[in-house]
């Protein structure tokens, strides 16, 4: 692929590595699940449109629809409640003693035609709530009323303008519906406005602009990891992400096609997708907030948009979920784009490194010897361990081409890390404390949660190769701390690198937070780690164990 076109001063370092680099401006913005190739006749299907409510801020609203009434304690009724009659007050009071509601987070109590209003639904905060708490208590409420007719209404009464807009942006990642592709119910009415009664409304409106943009961005992370893979292939990843950043200002977009990566070395992301039709691509996206002396924070993500695990060929039970095996890759990108949209004051580049993973008769081999682009050796051990192999090239890329201030990598890795972790936290690997502190921080302060595990010297031992630098697995035992050894070793010892091991987080069944499918984990995460990040002194990391 060749596109002539604008480069970017981004683009330059690579272009004069590699004369096959294409770089384009982003397209033309397209609807949020508008399929990136739709005029062409063969397109295989298209999801229903999204729908989203509008969404106000008010110092008052009349009974109308349905009413969110978020509680910690008993006092917080009186305060919250202000702008109902004492009827109402009465009769929520009253319910909530006889259900014996405790105000716990995550406990709801629903009412009906009460006050005047369709539906009330009271939302458990907890007596000391962050503002994690509330954003989750919003996200139930959201999920609760998802099919909910007409208007909504939430009271704010009380809190901060900061705490009102994360109960407004709760809602909106509340609303997110993955039945992409069933046709029944498509004609059902738009949803209804949300107005947030707030104490200050000006203030609270102007905090949402953040969580406007966060809203944003985890649909659009979830609907492309939902997407199935006859959708979302790397060359329609990359469309996707043109569309979602079309006429964003402050960004640059690279794309890098398979001459590019021949001529740049990329032996291990072109040995990953060289079994399937669909060429693997290298997508980066950079969003200057503002100028950075120390280069910009680089976010990369696996992105396999489908494995079969290659000739390693995994069971047929749970195979379907490798649709989402491109799940890092789709949150790095939608942490740009939550931060793009709101105008962050921060230099960040989402790295994706796009490839499908099939058992092509031109696929490689276990004992197979791949050649990274820093000219290091990788013997195959099994094709199922390809997440690793295509970060690889990720990880010198943007280390030797954007001489980043840091980088974290985020992967669906491993099945081990869930078995060490379950579904609580997802695993953290870094030789730099200083940065895996801030991930860790960042990680508490939005509910999507981390565990450190660590990098341990034997696993130097467990992937030493007799034929090539290193091989792409480990003997067993640590899978997941093996895992991130490996691509730690492609990142140099000075440039601060963290892995995220998100296999176990990235998706699941519905729950009171979120649909089947998805969970966008590590969006949220990632824009709050950019966004506080202070800079990490480039030296040999000495952490990790």
């Amino acid at each position: 692929m060749r596109r002539t076109t604008r480069i970017s001063s981004f683009a330059a370092a690579a272009l004069i590595a590699a004369a096959g680099l294409s770089v384009a401006v982003p397209a033309e913005a397209q609807g949020r699940r508008a399929a990136p190739a739709a005029e062409r006749s063969d397109w295989p299907a298209r999801a229903a449109p999204a729908q989203a409510r509008a969404v106000t801020f008010a110092a008052a609203a009349a009974p109308s629809g349905a009413l969110v009434l978020p509680l910690g304690s008993e006092a917080d009724l009186a305060t919250r409640g202000a702008a109902l009659d004492a009827g109402t007050r009465q009769a929520i009071a009253s319910a909530i003693q006889s259900a014996r509601f405790d105000y716990k987070a995550r406990q709801t109590l629903n009412l009906h035609g009460v006050g005047g209003w369709d539906r009330i639904l009271v939302v458990g905060l907890g007596q000391t709530p962050s503002a994690a708490d509330v954003q989750t208590a919003g996200i139930i409420a959201g999920r609760a009323l998802n099919s909910q007719p007409g208007a909504l209404t939430a009271l704010t009464s009380g809190l901060s303008a900061d705490m009102a807009s994360e109960l407004a942006t709760g809602l909106g990642i509340g609303h997110y519906r993955s039945d992409l592709y069933v046709t029944t119910g498509r004609d059902r009415p738009a949803p209804g406005p949300l107005t947030l009664v707030a104490d200050d409304a000006g203030a609270a409106e102007s905090a949402y602009r953040r969580g406007a943009a966060l809203v944003e961005a985890m649909a659009w992370t979830r609907d492309v990891s939902n997407e199935p893979a006859n959708i979302v292939y790397p060359e329609s990843f990359v469309a996707r992400a043109r569309a979602a950043f079309a006429g964003v200002p402050g960004v640059e977009i690279t794309e890098l096609d398979v001459p590019a990566m021949q001529q740049l070395g990329m032996g291990a992301l072109l040995g990953v997708g060289q079994g399937s039709s669909r060429p693997p691509r290298l997508l980066a996206v950079r969003y200057r907030g503002q100028a950075s002396a120390d280069g910009p924070i680089a976010l990369l993500g696996k992105g396999i948009t489908f494995d079969s695990g290659g000739l390693s060929l995994k069971p047929g039970s749970g195979m379907g979920n490798m649709k989402m095996d491109m799940s890092g890759a789709a949150s790095v990108v939608g942490a740009v784009l939550a931060l793009a949209k709101a105008g962050a004051p921060v230099d960040v580049v989402a790295v994706a490194a796009l490839a499908e993973n099939m058992p092509d008769g031109g696929g490689i081999r276990p004992a197979d010897v791949l050649t990274a682009m820093n000219g290091k050796t990788i013997e195959i051990i099994s094709t199922d361990a390809e997440g690793r192999l295509v970060l690889a090239d990720a990880v010198v890329w943007a280390d030797t081409t954007l001489n980043p201030a840091a980088i974290v990598d985020v992967a669906t890795l491993t099945g081990s890390v869930g078995g060490a972790l379950g579904n609580d936290y997802a695993g953290l690997f870094s030789r730099h404390d200083a940065l895996a502190d801030q991930l860790k921080t960042a990680g508490d302060a939005t509910g999507e949660t981390l565990w450190r595990l660590p990098l341990h010297p034997s696993y130097v031992r467990a992937t030493s190769s007799a034929i090539a630098d290193i091989k792409n697995s480990g003997d067993g035992g640590a899978g997941a701390g093996t895992g991130a050894h490996f691509i730690g070793y492609f990142a140099r010892p000075e440039t601060p690198w963290a892995h995220l091991d998100i296999a176990n987080m990235a998706f699941g069944a519905a729950n009171d937070v979120k649909p089947a499918g998805s969970a966008g984990y590590s969006v949220r995460l990632l824009e709050r780690f950019v966004r506080d990040f202070q800079p990490v002194a480039k030296e040999k990391g000495a952490g990790g164990y």
